[in-house]
């Protein structure tokens, strides 16, 4: 395969959108994707569904929150472990990490931590350590590796409507961003896209950009030749 095209989505709530997830992954044919937010017990996970549409999937589901999964067009990815390492306690399935097309596909959902400060908090940047030390690892051995999921994270002010209104909130504090920083330092975050302008011009208008709308089906996508992989 020369080129692949991988996804992440937010899906909060595979069983409320399942729907949503199969007409998106027939539209859209992605080769990889990272779901976040499953929020379902494995036993709900809809893998027939999802088979019938040339896909296989591995998942790690939670009742009620949580939950992430792997998919991949046209076989099963080979799992590499679930959950991160770091805590034998762990209970929140956050973490999901498998060989798919040739990459090293880890799909996270990585805590909130709010409120802020607090053991949410603590927890968040606690949890974030445990990924930094595991990332290292794995963009060391020379494989090509994709990082992708929920991060929990503003990265820079360009990335929120209005940073002052999330002054106090967990995913804007200097030690969130910090921590996602020191994820790829070498490559660096891969950006999907462009910084979306507060507001932009068209031939019929002016349009301001949303302040915060949630759509219903909304996945970050990004495509590369295989052979220039950005281990990020």
């Amino acid at each position: 395969m020369d080129r692949l095209k991988i996804a992440t989505f937010n899906i909060n709530g595979i069983r409320a959108r399942r729907t949503n997830l199969l007409e998106w992954l027939e539209r859209e044919q992605p080769d990889v994707v990272c779901l976040q937010e499953l929020k379902a017990q494995n036993a709900d996970f809809p893998i027939d569904d999802i088979r019938a549409l040339g896909y296989g999937a591995i998942w790690h589901g939670q009742k009620s929150w949580n939950g992430v999964a792997i998919l991949a067009k046209g076989n099963d990815p080979l799992e590499i472990r679930r959950g991160l390492p770091g805590d034998p306690d762990e209970s929140q399935s956050r973490y999901i990490e498998a060989a798919a097309h040739g990459v090293i596909v880890a799909c996270l959902y990585l805590p909130n931590g709010n409120p802020q400060p607090g053991p949410k908090f603590d927890y968040k940047l606690t949890w974030f350590e445990r990924l930094i030390e595991h990332a290292e690892g794995l963009l060391a051995s020379g494989h090509p590796v994709v990082l992708a999921g929920d991060y929990n994270v503003i990265p820079t002010d360009e990335d929120i409507y209005n940073p002052r209104s999330w002054q106090k909130d967990a995913l804007l504090q200097p030690e969130s961003r910090e921590c996602y920083r020191r994820c790829s330092p070498k490559a660096g975050p891969m950006r999907c896209a462009p910084c979306t302008p507060r507001s932009a011009s068209t031939h019929s208008g002016t349009i301001s950009a949303s302040t915060g709308r949630r759509i219903p089906a909304c996945a970050s996508i990004i495509c590369c030749l295989a052979g220039t992989w950005l281990r990020a």
